[in-house]
């Protein structure tokens, strides 16, 4: 029942037109037992008497009747279409933006495949539920009513005979459902492990190819489709095993119509017309208990859907604006400073007790072993986590004090594994403002040394690059990915390892370029290369989770820690030897 409530919930406005469309389709349904009334005074009362009078009246009249209902049907059709895709509409667009909102560990905790498979084939079964489940129940409801009803006016015996069949058309379709209803189940699992394993292949394409596992990747493809294939046939098999039973019994009411009927007529307990009339109705006591066990797998089938799209419309994300954030309205300076962080998830603290403070305009730079948190750490100046204790503040505000929107606009990320859009060029570097001039988009790709091998492309910057374009070198990806950090003119730019797939002379380029910014900027660099950061203000070494050293350059390379062996191994340098002026 929450489900039906949650549906008409968000069915709005289109509420009203779901709702003349079912009327309609009850009153086209209660119109199917006309034109047998009128076929039994045609035999009764122009054919058996011989008397043609009311021979062209009735034909007319039973022309019009069915006009009407094929008028009002087609009119229902349209109604319930334009409601239920609209309702469909308006759903996926809520849960698109439902999604846009979830954190990160939202999306780590749920398969890509799946998801896409409730984007699809769940919301696909919503629609199909408002569009042809509703109305061939409301059918199958009035349909079997009004001929029971005006067979058991015609003759109550022989309605009676017919009655007494029904339940076990009844039986048989309901146990078909229990039958059926784990099928369709393990169905709906099957095709979202089969999009999982496309979807993934899809995505990893490119390390399929450089491990040589195509054949690998092929038998999983297979063993999923395989499996997909068996299911589907095995729910066929059940059909068509249950299928024949069904269609013997509801051709036991047409033969009991003839016995019987005709025992009562050689009687004169009934006429030939009602005769007619009976044997005309049979299929409106039969086909409704027959769709009764497809119409109970449809809706098995639809509340499993729906409570797989309520599960995304209800999943509180655990980074959200908090109350009373607000937008300043100004750019913030770019003061930055962590006071006793402490991060821990799911038990494992990852971050333990981080203090530091960058002052608008300097360079803060983070460099650690893998796995010690230093991605974690800049990731939580945009609320990617919040701390579990401590402090993470904004120019003396803490960041949950700002709304999501107004802290990550002006705070720019660019990461090692860069994403691009299946989009331009042009349209990936004004990502954050698409009204961007095309001239600040070639300054921002100059300042990222990408504007020179942007303009050798076939297109240039309206080349289509991303999951679908032109292949990128590593290096090239990260260049744009860093002009696109820059377009949005951030009060803090962060670049995680963003520079590890370019060369030493681009990467010095670059360092001069942020060096000379046209805007105060506050910046934040994650390196593996001790020369990547050398010239920060201020340099943090990490190792679990903990500042383990920090200084300038030259104080840590005094202090012969972490830090210093680094250096030394990266320039070649014995860890004893003169640092130099």
């Amino acid at each position: 029942m929450f489900r039906i409530k949650w549906l008409w919930k968000y069915m709005g406005e289109k509420r009203n037109l779901f709702v003349i469309a079912m009327v309609l389709s009850a009153v086209t349904s209660a119109i199917l037992v006309v034109n047998p009334m009128l076929s039994q005074k045609l035999i009764d009362d122009v054919i058996t008497p011989q008397d043609t009078s009311m021979l062209l009246p009735l034909l007319g009249l039973m022309m019009v009747v069915q006009m009407v209902r094929l008028i009002l049907r087609y009119v229902m059709v349209v109604l319930l279409e334009k409601s239920s895709q609209c309702t469909f509409n308006g759903l996926r667009r809520k849960m698109f933006n439902v999604l846009q909102n979830e954190d990160a560990r939202y999306f780590h905790s749920i398969r890509t495949g799946d998801l896409m498979t409730r984007m699809t084939n769940d919301l696909d079964l919503i629609r199909h539920a408002l569009a042809w489940i509703s109305y061939s129940t409301v059918d199958s409801i009035v349909t079997f009513a009004a001929a029971l009803i005006y067979l058991g006016c015609v003759n109550v015996e022989l309605m009676l005979c017919l009655a007494a069949i029904t339940p076990f058309i009844l039986i048989v379709t309901r146990f078909f459902s229990k039958v059926i209803h784990p099928m369709f189940v393990q169905l709906r699992q099957k095709l979202s492990s089969l999009n999982t394993v496309a979807q993934e292949n899809i995505e990893g394409n490119r390390v399929v190819k450089a491990f040589a596992r195509e054949e690998y990747e092929n038998q999983k493809f297979e063993e999923k489709n395989e499996d997909y294939r068996k299911m589907n046939l095995k729910t066929a098999y059940v059909g068509a095993k249950f299928n024949p039973i069904i269609d013997l019994l509801s051709q036991s009411l047409t033969v009991t119509t003839l016995l019987v009927g005709g025992i009562f007529m050689m009687q004169g307990k009934i006429t030939a017309g009602e005769i007619l009339a009976f044997s005309s109705l049979t299929w409106a006591l039969a086909n409704p208990l027959r769709n009764l066990g497809m119409l109970i797998n449809d809706v098995q089938r639809f509340f499993a859907s729906c409570q797989m799209i309520i599960e995304i419309f209800y999943a509180q994300p655990t980074i959200a604006d908090r109350y009373m954030a607000r937008d300043p309205g100004v750019r913030p300076q770019g003061d930055v400073e962590y006071r006793n962080v402490t991060l821990t998830i799911d038990g494992a603290t990852i971050l333990d007790d981080i203090s530091f403070h960058v002052k608008p305009g300097e360079t803060l730079g983070i460099i650690g072993t893998t796995g010690s948190g230093k991605t974690t750490l800049v990731g939580m100046l945009t609320r990617i986590n919040d701390p579990t204790s401590g402090d993470v503040l904004l120019d003396g505000e803490p960041v949950q004090s700002y709304t999501l929107k107004a802290l990550r606009r002006h705070i720019g990320v660019a990461m090692q594994d860069v994403f691009l859009f299946s989009d331009t060029v042009d349209s990936n570097i004004a990502y954050g403002d698409p009204d961007m001039p095309f001239e600040d988009v070639q300054k921002y790709a100059r300042t990222a040394d990408a504007d020179e091998f942007i303009r050798k492309m076939e297109d240039g910057y309206d080349t289509l690059v991303g999951e679908r374009g032109v292949g990128l070198s590593g290096g090239q990806k990260q260049r744009i990915s860093l002009a696109r950090a820059l377009a949005i003119r951030p009060a803090v730019l962060i670049l995680d390892d963003t520079t590890s797939a370019v060369d030493m002379e681009t990467e010095k380029y670059l360092q001069e370029q942020l060096r000379n910014l046209d805007f105060p900027c506050t910046k934040i660099i994650i390196a593996q290369r001790v020369s990547s950061i050398e010239d920060a203000d201020l340099i943090l070494v990490l190792d679990r989770g903990r500042i383990v050293e920090s200084g300038t350059h030259r104080e840590l390379l005094k202090n012969k820690g972490f830090y210093r062996h680094i250096w030394a191994i990266q320039n070649s340098k014995e860890e004893g030897e003169s640092i130099g002026a």
